[in-house]
Order: C-alpha cells, then structure tokens, then sequence
C-alpha cells in the first residue's frame, strides 16, 4: 500500500500530468460537441442520424488524456534527475525503495488505473453535458452498462500504453503509434477492411464494449474479456523483461 500511495504521488508530481488530466478531461466532450452539432444539423435537415452513438464517440476517440498518463507513468522513471540528486535515473532511487520489481510495477500500474477511472469518470461527465447542451431533447439517453464499458476501454488503453512503454524504456514510440491510432481513422479499423482477425485487436475488441453499431463484431463482454487479455499478456511479458533489464544501462 505504501508503494502504491507513493507511485500516485509522484503521478500527481509530474507536470505533464496536468495536460494528461486536461486533454482527457475535455478531449472527448470537444468531439461529441463537434458530431452532435453535425447530428442535430442532419436531425433540422430531416435526414437520418446516428443518434445512439453519439456521445459515445467522443468516448472512443478521446483517449489521448490515459494514453499520456500510462505512457509517462513509466517514461519518467527513466529521466535523468539534477546533478544536486546524483545525476542517475529515477528507476534507480525507485528500485532501491520497492526492491521488488514485481511489486513495483503492479503499485504503478495500479496508480494508473486508479486515475484512469477518475479521468473517465470525469470524461463522461463533460461529455454526457455537452451532449445534452447541444442536442437538447434529442440528446440520446446514456446507460450505465454502455458507461462502465466506456471507462473499462479507457482503464485498459491506459494499461496497454504502460505496458508498452515499459517494453520499450521511452515515451516516444509508444505515444506516437498509440496517438495516431486513436485518431479518427485508425489502423485497426482499416485493417478490418483486410482481414477479420483485425477485430481482435485491443481497440477494436475494446469499442465493442460500449459502440454498438453495425460493425460490431463482438458482444460487450467478450470484446471486454478479449482487450483484457491483450491487457494481462502485455503485463506478464513487461514484468518479464523488467525483471531481467539491468535498469542502469
């Protein structure tokens, strides 16, 4: 427990931290304003509208906040610290509190989760009002299933951004190609055009939990189960390869 109130402390440290909170606090209430202007122009026009997804998509695109958060979680740690602190890396002083590299990374991966849940809570917050400002009585109804799935996609995206960036040792790669990713038109997505096994990929799986549209090629539980998956090999495969990284080099 110590590990992991210290690992949200030094979240709460990190002055990136604070554009994490605001993109993922106002990125996806942009987004559902933006469709639901769109949404309400067509609805005035009297042509047909996707009302129940809207909202939603704010959700499914507006992850860049928890991917920022899950990829500086671990790239901090392997920044160069003052000359005053001896000019090492932070992982160094980190592993000599938490000897324990397991116990380590599941305090931080834990920490991750946490304000994950806080950032998609207060995400969903924003974007339900947005919605309901815009669209007014044709705003769509929100259920709480569809909600809760919207939070375990952004809990797990934030989990696969630290995995990854565990793997690699620097924020850089893994924020690029998750960011770009998480743009309006993904690689995921287009590569469904291409082969079915696309649909098991993390985010495609993961929108399944709460984007029911025509194209959803799982139910909500098993798209959740399939991202969780994806989720907990990456995990098992990062505590490996920290385990055995000689962290100094």
């Amino acid at each position: 427990m110590r590990a992991f109130n210290a690992e949200l402390s030094k979240l709460f440290s990190l002055p990136g931290i604070w554009l994490a909170f605001l993109i993922g606090a106002f990125a996806p209430a942009v987004i559902a304003a933006l469709d639901s202007t769109a949404q309400k122009e067509k609805i005035i026009a009297g042509v047909s509208t996707r009302l129940s997804e809207v909202g939603y998509i704010g959700l499914a695109l507006g992850v860049q906040g928890v991917i920022i958060l899950g990829v500086l979680a671990v790239s901090s740690e392997y920044l160069t610290e003052s000359s005053e602190s001896g000019g090492g890396n932070q992982i160094t002083t980190s592993l000599t509190v938490v000897p324990s590299r397991f116990h380590f990374l599941l305090a931080k991966a834990g920490a991750v989760t946490v304000i994950s849940i806080l950032l998609s809570i207060v995400a969903i917050l924003t974007t339900v009002s947005a919605t309901n400002l815009i669209l007014g009585e044709y705003a769509p109804a929100f259920e709480a299933s569809r909600l809760i799935g919207a939070v375990c996609y952004w809990i797990f995206t934030a989990l696969l951004a630290f995995g990854i960036t565990v793997l690699t040792k620097n924020g850089i790669i893994p924020l690029a190609v998750l960011m770009i990713n998480s743009s309006v038109v993904t690689v995921s997505y287009l590569l469904t055009k291409v082969t079915k096994l696309a649909f098991y990929l993390p985010d495609k799986a993961g929108f399944d939990m709460f984007m029911f549209t025509s194209d959803s090629f799982h139910t909500p539980f098993t798209g959740g189960l399939i991202m969780f998956a994806w989720v907990a090999v990456l995990f098992i495969v990062a505590a490996i390869v920290f385990h055995r990284r000689d962290v100094t080099s």
